[in-house]
């Protein structure tokens, strides 16, 4: 069967918002002055590090594992994650009385790793550079008898990631606010191919960009190219939530049509984006969650005189590594 045809549509996603609406929280908006003057114009932020498990990746998660036939799937489910679809995973699971194992990166911070331990679920360690983590899962979830849950290539998981942007656009509309441009990180595309299916639907003239870190720029290199590229290493950056080898084929096939550029920020924008993000608006956010922030502050994109809305995707961050980024401010 052709793979559009299990690309989720709109309906999935308003569907989507209408199951979790009970367990996920609707993060309120925020806005800061400075950061408008900073950029020129009106800059409106959805916190998704105040998502239930620290970041939106719940959202995804539970979509898809409260719909799981039980009977089905009865050694639990299984995912592969840096860190914050383990957190949603275990969640999900957790509420759903399901047993759940993570393979994870051993370099994934400590705090992702005990939040994730913390909720349940077991954690396979594995070398983000030597080993493949989608393989050494599928073995695992084939001998446990388990449902496998991808960290984004899976309909059930971008529908349920694109619930924060339909929030999103329904909060600044009830404010008379219409989204000129919206700015969302980038890993493996599940969170903009969501956006960019609610976007479509609901605020056609809003344009949608991703936002990367340096070196693992591959939504903006494949969107210039017209096919999926891949990153030349799989580590080598802060923001490691995005460390994602290359766009998914779902999420780039839905985002290819639909999104008008990707914004490429370096490390140190990211820490600087961290730093204002804890000075003026009070937020704890980590380095692949501030990606958007950066690009707004760093003048990736022009945002005067416009309405621009970013996502703060996550706040999972390591204390000593946080602690690090504002002594260094």
């Amino acid at each position: 069967m052709n793979q559009t045809q299990h690309l989720p549509d709109f309906a999935a996603v308003r569907a989507a918002a209408d199951r979790i609406e009970s367990h996920a929280v609707r993060t309120s908006l925020a806005a800061s002055n400075t950061l408008d003057e900073l950029a020129g114009g009106c800059v409106i932020i959805k916190p998704e590090c105040l998502q239930r498990t620290g970041s939106f990746k719940f959202r995804g998660a539970w979509n898809c594992i409260s719909q799981l036939d039980r009977a089905g799937c009865p050694g639990g489910v299984v995912a592969y994650s840096s860190g914050n679809h383990a957190q949603g995973v275990a969640a999900a699971a957790q509420l759903r009385g399901m047993p759940a194992a993570i393979v994870m990166p051993s370099d994934t911070p400590q705090i992702k790793k005990d939040n994730t331990r913390r909720l349940g679920a077991e954690i396979v360690e594995y070398d983000r550079g030597s080993q493949a983590r989608d393989r050494i899962a599928a073995e695992l979830a084939q001998d446990r008898e388990a449902a496998m849950v991808p960290p984004f290539e899976h309909r059930h998981i971008i529908a349920g990631q694109g619930t924060a942007t339909v929030e999103f656009l329904e909060d600044v509309k009830t404010q008379g606010v219409q989204l000129d441009q919206l700015i969302v990180p980038a890993g493996g595309g599940g969170l903009i191919a969501g956006a960019s299916l609610a976007v479509e639907e609901l605020s056609s003239q809003t344009k949608v960009f991703s936002a990367e870190p340096a070196g693992f720029d591959d939504h903006a290199r494949s969107l210039a190219a017209g096919a999926r590229v891949s990153n030349a290493g799989a580590t080598g950056s802060i923001c490691d939530a995005l460390l994602s080898p290359e766009p998914g084929q779902m999420t780039f096939a839905i985002n290819a049509a639909r999104l008008s550029g990707g914004l490429v920020v370096s490390d140190d924008e990211v820490r600087d984006a961290m730093r204002f993000a804890f000075a003026h608006l009070k937020l704890v956010v980590e380095p692949g969650g501030c990606v958007a922030l950066a690009a707004v502050l760093a003048g990736k994109i022009d945002c005067r005189g416009k309405s621009t809305g970013i996502i703060l995707s996550g706040g999972n961050v390591d204390p000593s590594l946080f602690g690090q980024v504002l002594a260094a401010g």
